[in-house]
């Protein structure tokens, strides 16, 4: 009893180091990047758990389903919570741009806007889903192909009847197993956390994000409202909890992603957090969860609205209204493909910016302070995974009381 009582729980080490990673970047300043490497660590850790948590969780959740109705009702929930939030998401990321101007005053003169491109026709976005090769696919990392595999493996083992049973029984051990490695890795998280922040902040320190702290935020406070407006509406209307509760019991996924910038990488944290603290089914986190990784990406979204109005403010380019619903619907639609590591955000704002007409110099303008940007951004990603798996699992009876 006396063990259990001195027990800390892991988010309190998590964010022990977090406040000592800030304090020690701030005071050693590039002397403290010798602990890079533990941070790296860390993140190849959690990047090692993805594709296998990934395909055995789908895999397994897919079975629990069983009815194949089923699954196509809570996908279609699910996708479409994701898309609404998604754009939802890029407006409050505009209109943070009106309001605040963050680009207003650089006066950056020489370089004209150029002819918006179009984005990827939805086909090419629909049949890069297909995987021709599952192993490569698995090999190189390639999330949605895994899931759409992982969907097509479960429920072809469910139609296989009892001759499928061995193999949902051996995926099911292999889950279980990756979930004991989870627990395995996260023990580990408190230092790489340190590491993490501590280089962040050595690397971009005050004096280099002064100049650009109104756009920072625009992103941070347009975050913010997102998670206490839309999540907070979505948790207190459909499952008549506080969001309190919510948020308490997603704190330890918030944080990891807040340091890792990584949502996948955060991902077995946030199934965790969603199936001990929300209470909500494993098959309903094993469904929803890894697709969420891979194409919900609200934070990344409104991102995407604040930092174009900021490189046309500073460029001195008026934005028509047209080119800003041109904004909404490259971005809900490039958030589907948009893998969820670090900095990807960045790589998904030059298509955005292409598509507008805006000078791609702006992009190099945002570079230097995107860490810092992917942090925010990466947080709410993950925190609107849990909350729509929270809203799906209410809906289906599948949330604990």
């Amino acid at each position: 009893m006396a063990q259990e009582r001195k027990k800390i729980p892991l988010i309190w080490k998590i964010t022990a180091g977090f406040l000592l990673g800030v304090a020690a970047g701030a005071l050693f300043g590039p002397k403290i990047t010798w602990v890079e490497p533990v941070g790296k660590i860390f993140i190849t850790l959690l990047q090692m758990l993805i594709v296998p948590l990934v395909f055995s969780s789908l895999v397994v959740g897919v079975a629990s389903l069983g009815d194949p109705k089923a699954l196509g009702r809570i996908g279609i929930k699910t996708i479409a919570l994701y898309l609404v939030t998604t754009a939802v998401a890029i407006v409050i990321g505009l209109a943070m741009g009106h309001l605040l101007q963050p680009g207003a005053g650089m006066a950056i003169e020489g370089i004209a806007a150029t002819e918006g491109k179009a984005p990827p026709a939805l086909a090419e976005v629909l049949i890069g889903m297909f995987p021709r090769n599952p192993i490569d696919a698995m090999a190189k990392g390639q999330m949605l192909q895994i899931i759409v595999f992982a969907l097509f493996f479960g429920i072809a083992a469910i139609l296989a009847g009892e001759r499928g049973k061995p193999v949902l029984a051996l995926v099911d051990s292999i889950a279980e197993t990756m979930y004991k490695v989870t627990a395995l890795v996260m023990s580990f998280a408190p230092y790489g956390v340190f590491a993490l922040i501590a280089v962040t902040v050595s690397k971009y320190g005050l004096s280099v994000m002064a100049p650009f702290a109104k756009i920072i935020g625009a992103v941070f406070i347009g975050c913010t409202l997102h998670a206490l407006l839309i999540y907070s509406g979505l948790v207190s209307l459909m499952t008549k909890k506080s969001p309190l509760w919510f948020f308490r019991g997603i704190q330890e996924a918030t944080l990891t992603a807040f340091v890792t910038r990584s949502s996948s990488a955060t991902l077995p944290i946030t199934m965790r957090c969603a199936q001990e603290n929300l209470g909500v089914s494993e098959k309903i986190t094993s469904f929803v969860l890894p697709l969420g990784a891979t194409i919900n990406m609200d934070g990344t979204a409104l991102y995407q609205g604040v930092c174009a109005l900021f490189i046309a403010q500073a460029f001195g380019i008026d934005l028509s209204l047209g080119a800003q619903a041109g904004i909404i619907v490259t971005a809900t639609l490039a958030s589907i493909g948009t893998a969820g590591v670090p900095g990807a955000g960045l790589i998904m704002l030059t298509l955005v910016v292409t598509q507008a007409g805006l000078p791609m110099e702006g992009v190099a303008l945002l570079a230097g302070i995107d860490a810092v940007l992917d942090m925010a951004r990466t947080a709410i990603n993950v925190t609107g995974d849990a909350c729509v798996a929270t809203v799906v699992a209410r809906t289906e009876g599948e949330l604990e009381a």
